[in-house]
């Protein structure tokens, strides 16, 4: 008996330390983006820091209840807790609160909760119990199909709610594919869609249709192996010179104006200073504000609560989407490569740990899990510096709000939990 408790408890700790550093190095970030300059009372509850401190104290408390659970208590409940997680996802179609234009919360009283932050690991834990069944074949069309069908319902709710910042992140169990036997194909065919749309936007439709057909002249005249039929090579010319004209159709009338703008000024589109420059004013004043933050750091900071453009309120949604602002003016470049190393450690370590599990389940979710971190950490710091367009998604456990440290909390607690139990499996 003595033994079989050993095992239970036997826990990554290097996993949890991480986890701990992120919360607490977040939490002293909210602070200083949060208070208004006098006196810190740590426990003042009509401030974010206060309620900050009160969703870390049930995080503990949740983080128990999680590793409370038999390890294969989330593999045979899958199913259910993805349901589960549809069904609340549903409802905030009815019963779901607005904020910024986007109906995502229940409102609890005072407070607010967000399903979509939860749906996460409930839709990693599906996709996981789907792929590690033993009649499932990632190999076929069939299965392909159905796996992504369990990835596209969640997200097309969450789209429909105006959410398209967390929508992007269900793009993240492609990694996760792709790691259990997907096509190389997908992959390439995955990013030439992207390097078509870009320049598709970039350079209009001209030029990007006689850069595809270089490419493809060079192809086939380079190819060692038994070449294509030309047909074949003018079917896929068409198909990419369709697929950028459908690009560019969407741009112009399926995004909003301050999507366009938002894209616009990331690919550097708009020729009109005038209308550039009322263009920074709206759709890029978050991301200017946070540049000069960011850059007034320096190497060491300005020191903890002394940043001038934090305390001022330079920089709107700082406690949230732009936390790392905060980082980068009051701990210099040396705190946010701090940030930046636990990360890349984090994402690492659950990498890691997925290869070593003897369970197929407990990997397909340790890679989810390690997925979905990524693209949270490189979309929402990519945001911040101005490498990609302004996306509203927090950064993992270092963003002011319950829902979202609560989701992140039960994604990589399940893990851990199921990485305690490997020693049992088969």
């Amino acid at each position: 008996m003595l033994r079989e408790n050993q095992r239970r408890f036997k826990f990554d700790w290097l996993t949890i330390i991480l986890f701990l550093l992120l919360v607490g190095f977040g939490y002293l970030n909210i602070l200083s983006a949060s208070h208004d300059g006098d006196i810190v009372n740590y426990f003042d509850t009509s401030q974010l820091y206060g309620k900050q401190l009160i969703f870390i104290g049930l995080t503990f408390v949740l983080i128990v209840l999680i590793l409370s659970f038999e390890a294969k208590f989330y593999e045979r409940f899958a199913s259910i807790i993805y349901l589960v997680a549809l069904l609340a996802l549903v409802g905030l179609f009815v019963f779901g609160k607005e904020i910024n234009g986007a109906r995502s919360w229940y409102a609890i009283g005072s407070m607010t909760l967000q399903p979509s932050e939860f749906a996460k690991f409930a839709t990693a834990l599906a996709v996981a119990k789907y792929i590690s069944d033993l009649q499932t074949n990632m190999q076929t069309i069939k299965d392909q199909l159905r796996v992504v069908a369990i990835i596209f319902v969640p997200a097309l709710l969450i789209l429909l709610q105006n959410d398209a910042g967390s929508t992007i992140v269900y793009l993240s169990f492609f990694f996760v594919f792709y790691r259990e036997g997907l096509q190389q194909i997908y992959l390439i065919v995955a990013l030439s869609l992207i390097i078509l749309a870009v320049l598709a936007l970039k350079f209009g439709m001209v030029l990007t249709a006689i850069a595809c057909l270089i490419i493809l002249i060079l192809r086939y005249f380079l190819r060692k192996k038994k070449r294509s039929s030309i047909l074949q090579y003018l079917l896929v010319l068409g198909v990419a010179i369709g697929f950028s004209y459908g690009v560019k159709l969407f741009y112009e009338h399926g995004l909003k104006v301050h999507q366009q703008n938002r894209i616009s000024l990331w690919l550097r589109l708009e020729k009109d200073p005038v209308k550039l420059e009322r263009m920074k004013k709206d759709e890029a004043y978050n991301l200017i504000q946070s540049e000069q933050a960011i850059s007034s750091g320096g190497l060491t900071g300005k020191g903890f609560l002394q940043g001038t453009r934090t305390t001022g309120k330079f920089v709107p949604e700082q406690e949230t989407d732009y936390i790392f602002s905060t980082v980068g003016e009051e701990w210099g470049f040396l705190g946010s490569s701090f940030v930046v190393l636990v990360f890349v450690l984090l994402i690492i370590r659950v990498l890691y740990l997925a290869e070593s599990q003897k369970s197929q389940f407990s990997r397909v979710y340790g890679y989810g899990v390690a997925s979905i971190l990524f693209v949270h950490f490189t979309i929402n710091i990519g945001m911040v510096m101005g490498l990609i367009p302004t996306v509203g998604i927090p950064l993992p456990f270092f963003s002011y709000g319950g829902s979202g440290l609560w989701g992140f909390t039960i994604l990589l607690f399940i893990f851990i939990k199921l990485d305690s139990n490997k020693i049992n499996e088969w």
